[in-house]
Parts: C-alpha cells; sequence; structure tokens
C-alpha cells in the first residue's frame, strides 16, 4: 500500500500563493512593507477552514515555503564563485525553514481542539511569537524572517521598538492581520461588518504611527560626536583567502583610510576578516606595525573585523575555551571570526570574539557533540569551524586627547540581527553601535539589503547610531530613529565618511529585551498545559463511558 500525500486544494493554493507573495514582497529590499499589516489575512481565512492537523500543516508548509523563496532565495549565493557547501546549505535552508512554522500552526490545532476555536485564534500570534525567540536560541538558529523585521523600512511604525522591540512589532503585525481577518472573514460569509474588530485595528495601527512620528519629533539628549570613516573595498570574498596578496589588500585598506582621515575621520571602520590572517599570531608583525603605523601617524582609533587565535599549553584551560589540539604539536588553539581595535601610541589592541555564528557557514551546530559533522561539512573558503566568542566587549577608546572614552558595541556580521543581544552590549555602557561585515558572498541580491535594514531596528531598540563597514556595501550611518543618513552603493571601492553622534540613554527594551517574548512563552506555555489538562479529562471520561 502506498502513502499518497494529499494534494492541497484550490482554495488552499490561492490563499498560500497570496500570502506566502504578500509576505516576501512586503519584506526589504522591497518598498512594500504595509503588506505586512494585511499579507497573513489569506492564510488566516484558510486556516480557520482546516480541519485536520495533516491539513492544516501541509497548508502552512506551501505558504511559507513561498515566502522564504521570495525572501531567502540568495542564501545559497549561486554566484559563479560560490562554495557547493554555501549552495547545498542554502538549497536546504529554504526548504527546511517552512518546517519551523508549523510550530505555532500545531499549537494552533491543538488549542483549537482541547480549548475552544476562537481562543487559539486570538491565541495563535503568541503562539508565532513564542516560536520565534525559541528558534533564536537554538544552534539551528537563523531568525532572519522574525516578522518585525519586515517593518524597517517604516520608519514611522516601528518607534515604538524602543519599548518593545522586533519581537512587539511582530506582535502588532500578527494582530493586526488577525482582526483583518476577523473583518473580511465575516463580511465576505455573514455580510457582517465588524465594528469593534474595525476599531481596535484602527486604533492599533494609529496609535502606533502616532507615537513614531511624536518620537521621530523628539531630540535625544547627545553626550557627544565623532566623526567615522566606514572603508569598503570591494574585495572578491572568494579570492582574498587565496596567499600571496597580502601587502595589496592591506595598502588598499590603508590608502581609503588615509582618505577617510584626510576627509575628518577620527575612527576608522575597516569590515570582517578584512585581512584573511590571524594577524596578532606572531607570523605577521610588518603588517601589525604598518596598521600601527597609521594610527599613530594620524592620530586616528581604528576597528577592523580580522581573524583571531588564542592558544594554550594548559589542557585544562584548551578545554574551557574549547580549543582544539594541534597536530603539530603540543598545544591547543582556538580560532575565532574577531573584531579587534587599535588606538594611537598604546601597544594593546582590544579583542572581541564573535559569539553569535552563522550556523553552518561558521559554526556546525552541536559540531562540538558530533565532531564528525564539523570534518564533514566545510567551505572551501575554510571558514566553518570557528570557536564561540565568551564574552559581549564593549571597546572602550579614547578619540582626542582629553576626550571621553568612546564605548563601542563591535557586531560582526549577523549578530545584528539579535535583539536582545545587541542590547547587552548597552546595558554594558555602549553608546554607538559599529557593525563589521562582508554581505559580498551573496552578489547583488536582496540578502545585504535585509542585512542593513535590519540594523535599523536596533537603532531604534536602543536609541543608538549603526555604523556598518561592508566589504562590498552597503556600508551606513544609520541614525537613533533607525534612517540612513548616508549609504554607499553595492560592489563599488569608496570609502564614506560622517558624523555620528553619542547616547547614553537607556531604553524600555534595552533594560527588559525579553519581556515580549518572555509573556508569549508563558501564554504558550499556559494554554498548552491548560489543552494537555481537558485532553486527559476528555480522554479518561471516555474511558469510563467505554
Amino acid at each position: 500500500m502506498k502513502f499518497k500525500f494529499p494534494k492541497p486544494t484550490g482554495e488552499e493554493l490561492k490563499a498560500a500563493l497570496a500570502s506566502g507573495i504578500f509576505l516576501g514582497i512586503a519584506f526589504p529590499p522591497f518598498p512594500f512593507y504595509y503588506l505586512l499589516l494585511v499579507g497573513l489575512v489569506p492564510y488566516l481565512l484558510q486556516l480557520r477552514r482546516e480541519k485536520t492537523l495533516a491539513e492544516v500543516n501541509r497548508f502552512t508548509y506551501l505558504t511559507f515555503f513561498i515566502f522564504n523563496l521570495i525572501a531567502l532565495y540568495w542564501v545559497g549565493s549561486w554566484t559563479s564563485q560560490a562554495d557547493i557547501f554555501l549552495e547545498i546549505s542554502g538549497a536546504v535552508l529554504i526548504f527546511f525553514n517552512p518546517l519551523l512554522f508549523l510550530i505555532p500552526s500545531s499549537l494552533y490545532y491543538f488549542a483549537k481542539k482541547n480549548l475552544n476555536e476562537k481562543i487559539a485564534f486570538w491565541l495563535f500570534p503568541f503562539f508565532w511569537v513564542a516560536y520565534e525567540f525559541l528558534y533564536s536560541v537554538t544552534e539551528f538558529r537563523f531568525p532572519w524572517l522574525t516578522l518585525g523585521n519586515g517593518l524597517a523600512y517604516f520608519t514611522s511604525f516601528i518607534q515604538s521598538a524602543e519599548i518593545i522591540g522586533v519581537y512587539g512589532l511582530s506582535l502588532l503585525v500578527l494582530y493586526s492581520n488577525l482582526l483583518f481577518a476577523i473583518l473580511i472573514g465575516d463580511y465576505l460569509s455573514k455580510k457582517i461588518f465588524r465594528k469593534k474588530a474595525f476599531l481596535l485595528v484602527s486604533a492599533l495601527i494609529i496609535a502606533n504611527i502616532a507615537y513614531g512620528l511624536y518620537a521621530l519629533n523628539q531630540k535625544e539628549h547627545s553626550v557627544g560626536k565623532v566623526t567615522v570613516g566606514l572603508i569598503q573595498p570591494d574585495l572578491n570574498p572568494w579570492k582574498k583567502w587565496e596567499a600571496g596578496n597580502l601587502q595589496q589588500q592591506l595598502d588598499i585598506y590603508l590608502n581609503l583610510s588615509k582618505e577617510a582621515v584626510k576627509n575628518g575621520a577620527e575612527l576608522v571602520v575597516w569590515p570582517e576578516t578584512a585581512l584573511p590572517v590571524y594577524l596578532l599570531s606572531g607570523s605577521y608583525l610588518k603588517y601589525v606595525n604598518e596598521i600601527r603605523d597609521f594610527v599613530d601617524s594620524n592620530k586616528a582609533c581604528l576597528i577592523t573585523g580580522m581573524p583571531h587565535a588564542k592558544f594554550f599549553r594548559d589542557s585544562l584551560t584548551a578545554k574551557r575555551y574549547n580549543a582544539k589540539k594541534s597536530s603539530y604539536g603540543n598545544y591547543y588553539y582556538a580560532t575565532y571570526n574577531s573584531a579587534l581595535a587599535f588606538q594611537p601610541n598604546t601597544g594593546y589592541i582590544q579583542q572581541y570574539g564573535k559569539i553569535k555564528l552563522v550556523p553552518f557557514g561558521e559554526k556546525i551546530p552541536y559540531g562540538n557533540k558530533l565532531p564528525f559533522l564539523s570534518n564533514l561539512i566545510k567551505w572551501n573558503v575554510g571558514i566553518s569551524s570557528w570557536n564561540t566568542g565568551y564574552d559581549t566587549t564593549v571597546f572602550k577608546l579614547k578619540i582626542r586627547e582629553g576626550n571621553d572614552t568612546l564605548k563601542i558595541a563591535p557586531l560582526i556580521c549577523i549578530e545584528s540581527i539579535y535583539p536582545d543581544f545587541a542590547a547587552q552590549f548597552v546595558r554594558r555602557g555602549a553608546e554607538l553601535f559599529v557593525v563589521v561585515t562582508n554581505d559580498s558572498w551573496y552578489g547583488n541580491s536582496s540578502g545585504p539589503r535585509q542585512h542593513e535594514a535590519f540594523a535599523r531596528i536596533r537603532a531604534v531598540e536602543n536609541r543608538r547610531y549603526v555604523v556598518r563597514a561592508a566589504n562590498g556595501g552597503i556600508s551606513c550611518i544609520i541614525d537613533e530613529k533607525g534612517r540612513a543618513l548616508l549609504r554607499t552603493p553595492v560592489f563599488t571601492r569608496t570609502f564614506l565618511v560622517g558624523k555620528v553622534e553619542l547616547f547614553n540613554r537607556t531604553t524600555f527594551y534595552t533594560k527588559h529585551p525579553l519581556l515580549v517574548p518572555y509573556i508569549a512563552l508563558a501564554i504558550t506555555t499556559f494554554a498548552f498545559l491548560l489543552g494537555l489538562i481537558f485532553l486527559i479529562k476528555r480522554n479518561v471520561s471516555d474511558g469510563k463511558e467505554n
């Protein structure tokens, strides 16, 4: 007997296509962000009609496969030089990621069967936000499609993120869709106009935009300014790991940096893994001295992304850092995708090791427990096995003689999409986010533009400027309201210089970044346990009757 997976019905196909496309084109770089407020309506209307869990999850997978395909088509790179493992990972993600959306839909079905349909429908947004947060804390995490991220260009709407954060924005999006689904569904099926639902959704949207307009007109109290130079070398990310051109690469950075300093830059920022070597390992003193000479002679500070290695003789210490044993000698080593900070007239170089590593791209999930996976999956460029950093280090730099110390949060690449993680740096005193990244792996696609857009929400949540130095773009300066003040074109060798304001106010969100997801988790857990109790009682009652 052959098992045949049931084909979706015509109504399911229409609803899945509508919601999948609406959500996909609501995300950057498309300018249709307002579709997020209604894009789930066809999905929600059809979801309420599904009778079995198989139907619910078949329809849900189809909807979010379309969404993922439009929004994440770029993750495999698909450029002529792309690494085969990156392409495989990208293809797997496109098919795997939609499976995770079955978590809120299954919870909805469970609540519908064991509580009631109306309660399940109204709790669905909390189920969704609970899933978004839980996904962000696993080793398979890739929370790129957190719904609130799609609002990045809706500047007046995202200002409330300083209170509720990106998960709160997701909740607003979901309740907007839910209320519109009630309005439209009841009008189409019963010709009934739900006045309360209309007033509720109108109040939700108007109040949030009104707060946003108010916030945009409020001036934050600045505690200082600094002129930043962002260096965009536009090096081929696939070729720069080849040996033999290190001096040429360094000359490109130094020449662009000197031009930035001539234009007033006091803090110069190079992108992620600017040079493809362990610069401070002791084997590259010539290049370290060239960088120090630049910093000293120009009286400018420098932050750069850079591979970094730590070496250990003691096995216990090595174990604490999850260091690997060298096959060339009796020592252990740990390698990090790092950010380094150079200051004039000091030999001390501050270092931060990236904590939020890209699954499969930089670290194999649970690779320390299943080491054979780490040996099996490796990029040709050799960056699939970084160690995880161990502390959210805030760089402290003296920009000018007698000036107060500038406190900087160094975020490396994908770390800028983790909201509560970024807030940790601000709670430690950071006055400015510096993001070093290399989005050139993904060509001239939506990926680099989405990454730049999501950083705008980090700016609003914490009321801090964000500056991004990206190898091939987009390098930019984003103000505390989430507005991109200056941006570079992609795939251009250039530099950007601009003034950045510093702030030290701590927002409600920064103090309580997990409030909304914890509320969602609590409500989801309570609903699940209550449904479980009712299910057990019903089964016991049915057993007695039989």
